[in-house]
């Protein structure tokens, strides 16, 4: 691989500068699932060369890269915030295992929730966990946060989390790299060490307390020689802050001292006293929860929070100046732009339309169809996270009136029944309704709302190439489901509506696939089938 020998600038998303570093660093394998705004990481790090892969879920992603890191290797696992609940059991664990090599966890949270269904703030976890973590401001920070993280990791034979916001992975900024190549990974290998690695209760306990004495030492490091930064300024008010708050805070208050940190797990807590007490007035700018805010009052140090009505969506200059004024007046509601909607020519527009005319009541899911619940369709009742389509839509049938129960449909879409729809469907084999139920698989090819990428359901692998294919009706029928339906919905509009219709009727399980490729990808599918790089396995 080619590796930086000269400093190199170039202007890069702060995804694109984590996949760069990544790159430099020679890491053994990227791995995640696909997740605005974490997707391009991945994409970018494979446009440079490196390796990386798609998982059916974070979970496995995570477990993909601790064995990496088990054996030596350097490991970039990447997600949305959502995604860290889907991998957290995991994530707790490796904390106690350590790692022999390094382990970087991407977390991108979504304050505002441009893409999410909700705006959790991933700090906690780092807290909860007990694993350091990282907070880039910017495109320079991602790339010099990720080589850090890797150190760290290798270091203290610890995972390292690396917190990014959308604003930060999708903004643009100058990045220059190191005029020297970044130090190689050692050999890779296996050495046993079962103590350290198998976490039965007996192992576990030591290990707590092996991780506890790492996070002191951790702390010791950030507090003499951690990355952060002191802007001088104003006696008078002082500003602690992380991440991109630190771009609104100098832009709008450039008479403030700034102590900008970058480690703030675990913090620097007696530097953030030195610094708060040098001040008449100490303010804590920070987007979402008053992490760092409630970490500082409860060591005692005397700052101020956000007040509440800045605890939601994402700073800017203009609301960081109302934080530093005490504004606490209503702000103006944004301009509702044009509402979202399924493409025309979308084939989910022909099961949505038929679930709207038969009066459904809908189990929805997280993906591209999710825009079912939207006019002209409002075919969509519960929508909670990914996979919940199906054991929501098995408890209304276990509640509901013999009528009403009749009238529950789950529906999903092909990547994310890969994900975490599986277990659902074993639950409604093991547990079914008296009434049935009916899950329908909106299969489109690809994993269409975060850009086409590819997942287990498609054969292909994160560049397209052919690989083993997950197929979905031969696993639904060796689960014990009889009544499966392979069907373009499109085809046939009205005997797809019929087939929904006589489905719901018959008080038994059934799964309707409703496969048709999504328009935006249905060019590029042709192609990668017209021209495999291997053989298609199918399982």
């Amino acid at each position: 691989m080619n590796h930086p020998t000269a400093p190199f600038r170039r202007i890069l998303s702060g995804d694109e500068a984590v996949a760069l570093a990544a790159h430099d660093a020679q890491l053994t394998l990227g791995t995640g699932y696909p997740g605005t705004p974490s997707t391009e990481i991945l994409e970018s790090l494979h446009s440079l060369g490196g390796r990386a892969q798609w998982s059916p879920n974070e979970k496995v992603a995570l477990e993909v890269g601790i064995g990496v890191a088990f054996g030596g290797g350097r490991a970039l696992v990447t997600m949305k915030h959502v995604g860290l609940n889907v991998a957290a059991d995991p994530l707790f664990t490796v904390a106690y295992t350590g790692v022999r090599g390094a382990l970087v966890i991407v977390s991108a949270d979504d304050p505002g929730m441009a893409s999410s269904q909700n705006e959790q703030d991933n700090r906690r976890y780092a807290i909860a966990a007990g694993i350091p973590m990282l907070e880039p401001g910017d495109s320079q920070e991602a790339y010099n946060f990720t080589l850090l993280a890797i150190e760290l990791s290798e270091r203290w034979n610890i995972p390292v989390l690396l917190r990014m916001t959308t604003r930060v992975c999708h903004s643009k900024t100058i990045v220059e790299t190191p005029g020297y190549p970044v130090p190689p990974a050692p050999p890779a290998g296996y050495v046993r060490d079962v103590p350290a690695r198998v976490m039965i209760p007996a192992y576990a306990r030591p290990a707590h307390h092996k991780l506890r004495a790492k996070l002191a030492q951790i702390a010791a490091w950030n507090e003499r020689e951690g990355p952060l930064a002191v802007v001088p300024g104003s006696d008078t008010l002082g500003v602690i802050t992380s991440g991109v708050s630190f771009q609104y805070v100098r832009e709008a208050l450039p008479q403030a001292s700034v102590l900008k940190l970058g480690l703030t797990y675990p913090l620097p807590l007696e530097l953030m006293r030195t610094f708060a007490i040098a001040h008449t007035r100490t303010l804590v700018i920070e987007e979402g929860d008053p992490y760092l805010a409630d970490s500082a009052r409860a060591a005692g140090i005397p700052v101020e929070a956000n007040a509440e009505i800045f605890r939601f969506g994402e700073l800017n200059v203009a609301r960081v100046r109302r934080m530093e004024a005490g504004d606490l007046t209503p702000e103006p509601k944004p301009v509702p732009g044009k509402p979202p909607e399924l493409c025309h020519g979308c084939p989910h527009r022909t099961v949505f339309t038929a679930l709207r005319d038969l009066g459904c009541i809908v189990s929805g899911d997280i993906g591209c169809y999710s825009l079912g619940v939207l006019p002209p369709f409002l075919a969509m009742d519960t929508l909670v996270c990914m996979g919940a389509s199906i054991g929501v839509g098995l408890g209304l049938r276990h509640t509901l009136p013999v009528e009403e129960a009749r009238r529950v449909v789950s529906v999903i879409g092909d990547s994310t029944f890969v994900h975490s729809g599986i277990t659902g469907l074993v639950e409604m084999v093991y547990n079914p309704p008296p009434t049935g139920h009916l899950l329908l698989i909106l299969d489109n090819g690809t994993t269409a709302m975060t850009g086409l990428q590819e997942h287990p359901g498609t054969g292909r692998t994160l560049d397209h190439a052919s690989t083993g294919k997950f197929v979905f009706e031969n696993v639904i029928r060796a689960m014990g489901i009889p009544d499966v339906h392979v069907v373009d919905p499109t085809r046939d509009p009205a005997a797809f509506t019929e087939l929904v219709k006589t489905s719901l009727d018959s008080g038994r399980l059934s799964v309707i696939i409703a496969r048709r490729n999504c328009l935006l990808a249905a060019g590029a599918i042709k192609q990668y089938e017209k021209c495999p790089e291997g053989s298609t396995h199918e399982q």
